[in-house]
């Protein structure tokens, strides 16, 4: 499997057969300027949330790529109002797609559309493809809820946000990653605005005395998992 970043909270999976992208924020973040977003193929857009940092390019993708878009409800109202109809509605739930299953699970936060419309309830994924399970948090703090996925699955890799204000920290992250027992952890949710700028040595520093290994890469850049 492969994942490239695109910036905030926007990455790519690439299973042996789907693409699957989370929460498009490119043209809104000026660090992903490089980024073409008309060049961006997915079979499937993940939405955890209805905030803009993570679905201001979610209709313009959808429609050009007829990606299927897998959200909650509320989110799917404000979807069908853009014209987007390809759509997965979910909740806290599990479900089989052809690539492999997508759990749907528990984030704290908040969700509103930019139409100002109720967006649901925030969340986080699990993917399970490929013979590796992938979970990512979406936006959310630190919750004991994250326990019950180490009970659920053996994580090869968690998507953590780590930019604070908003979401967990580096600190809290790590903690996150001893909750849910996955050793390779890679950030998201950092460095666009000035309130979630981080110290990348002390990010790395943090994982390094909890024995867990954080991963940075850069946006645009690509690594095998």
């Amino acid at each position: 499997m492969k994942y490239t970043y695109y910036g905030q909270s926007c990455f790519l999976l690439e299973t042996s057969t789907a693409k699957l992208l989370f929460d498009p924020f490119i043209t809104g973040n000026s660090l992903a300027k490089s980024i073409d977003v008309n060049s961006i193929e997915a079979d499937y857009i993940l939405l955890s949330h209805g905030h803009a940092d993570h679905i201001s390019d979610a209709v313009s993708i959808a429609k050009r790529t007829n990606a299927k878009v897998i959200c909650m409800p509320e989110i799917n109202t404000w979807l069908e109002k853009q014209g987007v109809t390809n759509v997965h509605e979910m909740n806290y739930g599990k479900y089989k797609f052809d690539f492999g299953s997508v759990r749907m699970v528990w984030a704290t936060h908040s969700s509103s559309l930019p139409d100002g419309s109720y967006g649901g309830n925030p969340a986080g994924f699990v993917i399970d493809a490929d013979n590796l399970q992938i979970y990512y948090a979406g936006d959310t703090g630190l919750t004991l809820e994250m326990k019950l996925l180490a009970e659920l699955y053996q994580l090869e890799y968690a998507i953590l946000p780590i930019g604070g204000n908003y979401t967990m920290d580096p600190a809290d992250a790590a903690i996150a990653a001893d909750y849910v027992k996955c050793n390779t952890v890679i950030g998201v949710h950092y460095d666009s605005f000035p309130v979630i700028a981080i110290d990348k040595n002390f990010a790395l520093e943090s994982f390094k005395r909890a024995q867990k290994t954080l991963l940075l890469p850069g946006i645009g850049e690509t690594i095998d998992l």
